[in-house]
């Protein structure tokens, strides 16, 4: 493996932090009304639910409400309410609800879970004060409290951080099995996971499982079973790229999983998209059964200027936005509009294998590591040799062993890969200075630091409380193109899983290995390398 041009490929589209708001800033306010959407799901429920265990725990009157044109009807949700004792309020008549205040509105603060204040999927109940917190895409921009994060697979998710950020600590396993099963139904039963925020909330909940198996196993109607079966009747199939395209009648997002897992397992089917259309857009499930379709990858490229999507190699999913979709795509319906998308995906793709690949050097230019400043780890300082550990990151985690001689490194914009000491004293020039108290590391201030996770043990450790800095000595000379359409690199150390490049990234090969290619994107790039100047 060339550890060197790993450290070009892993790269990160991490998210800066800002301004955020804290559940003790809403602490200050009584009483507390937290409102689901309409027709809630397990998530909107647990996220709500979680809210209200909290703020009563400070002595607060909470009231956990939802509205809409009928109570919750689903199995899995009566027996969640049930087992785990969910306090939550059906709200018929709003008029009446509203008539027992003297002004006609919602006294104190309403805070709406899972769904955004004046948004068309949740009643308007006028407040005194309103907050939104939410996981969706940004539709209300109005309400000054707001915590929206679209990058979390579910809203119990930033409850659960936002908790933690709060200092409570949560013991109950009832709470926690509440959570959990949110998370779980969001992400299609954990398939659609792609945030490590994600992945710690569901390693660290208390949690009774013998419930999230009751509940799952109560998820599918008889009404749904028919909606999997007539969906599955009427499909498209491409024969040249070997996909299908479902789409199905309004239902739960689980069932959209169920029909792309079946459709999947057919032999001429490569990859599917399984969608259906919601009241604010289309929530759609992604499959692949080849290596050179990442379904995660085509999730996002999906969804991409309209939504969002992600998940893992083999299963993903993802929402696009009604507003969002129409204003790019007015005409346009929605089968055709995924035939499209998929056409283009693979119609506009190169694909190099790089083990076997003759690239042609012609037209590149040459390149030179720049001498910056980043971030290292003996992993020996860390743990034990022979210690199994998880790197978890933001693009994803990373397994390894600790070795005598690995070097766990940091990136320009926090990306986390692996090196090994001989080749990292002979490219880098180690100090002893604490790598966060240089303030140009995009790392320290990024969305999520990352951790390391003792596989044997369960300790989770931060990464930066043992890095140093180092920097880089200028010796890796490569060649390097601008990309001017998208491009898929299976590189001769990992012939399992592609690194994509898009328009305006750049395809690098180092000058010592022809078959040493990779993808680096376009703002690394020029922060990595600067150009070679040659003297005629």
């Amino acid at each position: 493996m060339s550890f060197s041009s790993l450290f070009d490929m892993i790269i990160n589209s991490t998210l800066q932090i800002g301004e955020t708001m804290k559940l003790t800033e809403l602490a200050a306010y009584d009483p507390i009304t937290i409102q689901c959407h309409d027709n809630p799901d397990a998530d909107a429920i647990a996220s709500g639910y979680a809210l209200y265990v909290y703020f009563q725990s400070l002595g607060k009157e909470v009231h956990l409400i939802y509205c809409g044109r009928s109570k919750i009807q689903k199995p899995n949700l009566l027996l969640m309410l049930e087992h785990l004792n969910i306090p939550i309020s059906y709200i018929e008549d709003t008029g009446a609800f509203l008539a027992k205040e003297p002004d006609g509105q919602v006294p104190g603060l309403l805070i709406t879970t899972d769904c955004q204040y004046g948004a068309g999927n949740v009643t308007f109940l006028p407040a005194k004060e309103a907050a939104i917190i939410d996981h969706h895409q940004v539709e209300i921009r109005d309400v000054k409290k707001s915590e929206i994060n679209p990058h979390l697979g579910s809203c119990s998710t930033l409850v659960w951080n936002m908790l933690r950020e709060a200092g409570y600590e949560i013991r109950d396993t009832k709470l926690g099995t509440a959570l959990y099963y949110g998370l779980y139904t969001d992400t299609n039963q954990f398939s659609e996971i792609y945030n490590p925020l994600d992945m710690d909330m569901r390693e660290a909940l208390p949690c009774e499982k013998t419930l999230i198996t009751l509940f799952r196993n109560s998820n599918l109607s008889l009404q749904e079973m028919e909606i999997a079966g007539v969906a599955m009747i009427r499909h498209i199939y491409n024969d040249d790229y070997k996909y299908g395209i479902i789409k199905a009648q309004p239902c739960d997002p689980n069932i959209l999983g169920l029909i792309s897992d079946f459709l999947n397992q057919v032999a001429e089917v490569n990859c599917c998209v399984v969608y259906n259309e919601t009241k604010d857009g289309y929530k759609f499930s992604v499959r692949s059964c080849v290596k050179e379709v990442q379904a995660n990858e085509l999730a996002a490229f999906l969804a991409e200027g309209v939504g969002s999507g992600g998940g893992h190699r083999e299963k993903a999913g993802g929402f696009i936005n009604k507003v969002l979709y129409e204003e790019s795509y007015p005409t346009m319906h929605s089968e055709a509009f995924f035939s499209e998308r998929l056409n283009d995906y693979f119609d506009h793709c190169e694909i190099i294998y790089a083990k076997e690949y003759e690239i042609e050097i012609t037209g590149m230019k040459s390149y030179v590591k720049k001498p910056l400043p980043l971030g290292y780890v003996n992993a020996t300082d860390v743990l034990p040799v022979g210690t199994p550990i998880t790197i978890r990151t933001l693009e994803g985690d990373v397994d390894m062993m600790v070795e005598e001689d690995l070097i766990i490194m940091i990136g320009i914009k926090g990306e986390v890969y692996p090196n090994i000491r001989e080749k990292f004293e002979r490219t880098y020039e180690a100090t002893r200075k604490p790598y966060c108290e240089d303030e140009t590391h995009a790392h320290c201030n990024t969305l999520y630091e990352p951790t390391i996770h003792n596989r044997a043990t369960g300790e989770v450790l931060k990464l930066s409380d043992y890095a140093k800095i180092c920097i880089a000595s200028g010796g890796t000379h490569i060649h390097a193109k601008e990309l001017t359409g998208r491009v898929k690199v299976f590189t001769a150390w990992d012939e399992e899983k592609y690194m994509l490049g898009k328009e305006g990234d750049y395809l690098a090969v180092r000058c010592d290995d022809r078959h040493d290619i990779y993808v680096v994107e376009r703002d690394i790039f020029f922060h990595t390398y600067e150009e070679v100047q040659t003297h005629e």
